[in-house]
């Protein structure tokens, strides 16, 4: 795994990238979101969870949007760990709270391939969850996924590029930039 370490080359990627959706186009999509999200949830007290690092900035900007009684925790499980390629699963945190008989709610910034997502929603059923929903900031276009095929909740499309910002990251970095943006060149 190559992780990026300099602020010089750092700042040269962001600088070269395409931004595909502005924070103000974020902030919109959220909102849109969380009404949908409020309307499939305000009477079930769901439990919502975090998928560590990348729903951190998602989670963070959705959660106060939904204007219901909830319960948060978060679950760190990832494929990536750095690398621009994901690898074999590893579950780094379960959640503390029991979800048996309870609606999830899923929280990640991107549907990639769906191999993370389509893991983590059987975990929650193996947990005796009575109803396991997604959420994710971003759906990449592809024409078919290994994994999960759709989110319940989406809040906007980019192309098969690699993409950055907003809770997702290029080699360990850029996850706190204001924007979505695709790496030049990939």
């Amino acid at each position: 795994m190559t992780t990026i370490t300099d602020s010089v080359t750092i700042q040269n990627i962001l600088n070269k990238a395409d931004l595909l959706h502005s924070e103000r186009e974020i902030q919109l999509a959220l909102d849109d979101m969380a009404v949908d999200i409020h309307q499939r949830l305000h009477t079930k007290y769901p439990v919502c969870l975090g998928v560590m690092l990348g729903g951190l900035v998602t989670a963070g900007q959705l959660l106060p949007r939904l204007n219901m009684p909830l319960e948060m925790d978060y679950i760190h499980a990832t494929r990536y760990r750095g690398a621009t390629q994901g690898g074999e699963l590893h579950w780094i945190k379960q959640p503390s709270v029991s979800l048996k008989d309870r609606s999830v709610l899923i929280i990640d910034d991107i549907l990639d391939e769906g191999l993370t997502l389509k893991a983590i929603v059987e975990y929650c059923h193996q947990a005796k969850a009575r109803e396991v929903l997604t959420a994710v900031l971003v759906e990449k276009q592809l024409p078919s996924r290994p994994g999960l095929q759709q989110a319940d909740f989406c809040a906007l499309q980019v192309p098969n590029r690699y993409v950055f910002g907003y809770g997702m990251d290029y080699q360990g970095q850029l996850r706190h930039v204001a924007g979505i943006y695709a790496v030049n060149g990939l």
